[in-house]
């Protein structure tokens, strides 16, 4: 997963912090639906107006938590 979002990175250019829900979906390989869900309960959505930030950083350390042993 970290490799896939190694290269996406690279091909924008930059590291983004925020990204928006269809961005982190495509970014993190999940359906949008899913990953606004996994969003809200890490706390990392940010409401901006109206626009919806994800904070990409909490996200992969509330994603962590899933990992197999």
């Amino acid at each position: 997963m970290r490799a896939r979002k190694e290269v996406i990175m690279a091909n924008m250019g930059r590291t983004k912090k925020f990204v928006r829900y269809n961005e982190g979906a495509q970014l993190y390989s999940m359906g949008v639906c899913k990953f606004r869900q996994l969003a809200h309960e890490a706390g990392a959505v940010y409401k901006v107006d109206k626009i919806a930030l994800v904070n990409t950083e909490k996200f992969e350390k509330y994603l962590e938590g899933f990992a197999e042993a």
